[in-house]
């Protein structure tokens, strides 16, 4: 009998040592799940980021908080100068998600200039972004730049009159056809006028029908001269009869 008691107390130690290590690591599981799902839904630095932009002519900082647990954090940003704090820019709040969550701050910023970006996100978050922003080496176009005059972008028109044209180039052939036409009206207006006789002859055409009119009236006279010699002669025969 005093065997099988033995025997029973060392089994049951056994069966209870067992279950307190299942029990341990079971545990142990547990707070490690835990505690990776903590740092999971926890606000880190690394879920902010901040950016020099332009919005037209102007300069402006942008700062994303991609914080999927979205706890309220509060960025300030401050203007470096030899590795100090010069001056505030400004400072807001925010609440991050998944997709990120964008703020803008409206700064005219210098080309290579610093700012720190500091984030305080409850009792999770108090740093600043690493590394510091710094600005691009071209700044935004102003558009208030005056456009260049007509003087600036192209050379001013000469004072000087231009050259004639018989001093850049030869004459053009315009001129002797010019002369020309206009030689035979001088002539005429130039010209004597005729006397008035000829002057009637010539309007009604006398000057070319002239030796044919005579030639036909002394035709008639011939005519008329035979007629009335030959009526005399035959008269003087009637009356010698």
């Amino acid at each position: 009998m005093s065997i099988i008691r033995r025997n029973a107390r060392s089994n049951a130690s056994r069966l209870t040592g067992r279950s307190v290590r299942a029990l341990g690591v079971a545990a142990a599981s547990t707070a490690l799940v835990l505690g990776v799902t903590g740092s999971a839904l926890a606000c880190d630095i690394s879920e902010f980021s901040a950016a020099a932009e332009c919005d037209g002519a102007k300069g402006v900082i942008t700062v994303t908080d991609k914080d999927p647990t979205g706890v309220p954090a509060t960025v300030t940003v401050y203007l470096q100068n030899n590795g100090a704090d010069e001056r505030k820019v400004g400072s807001q709040e925010v609440k991050g998600s998944r997709e990120g969550v964008t703020i803008t701050f409206e700064e005219d910023w210098e080309p290579g200039a610093t700012y720190r970006v500091h984030v305080k996100a409850g009792n999770q978050v108090d740093e600043d972004i690493k590394p510091h922003l710094t600005t691009p080496a071209t700044g935004c176009a102003d558009d208030d730049t005056p456009t260049p005059t007509p003087s600036e972008s192209s050379p001013e028109p000469s004072d000087t009159p231009s050259e004639t044209p018989s001093e850049s180039s030869p004459a053009t052939p315009s001129a002797p056809a010019e002369e020309t036409t206009t030689a035979p009206a001088d002539t005429a207006s130039n010209a004597p006028s005729p006397a008035a006789g000829k002057s009637n002859l010539a309007e009604t055409g006398a000057n070319s029908n002239t030796g044919m009119i005579a030639g036909i009236a002394g035709a008639l006279v011939l005519v008329g001269g035979g007629a009335v010699f030959f009526g005399m002669r035959r008269r003087n025969g009637n009356n010698n009869g």
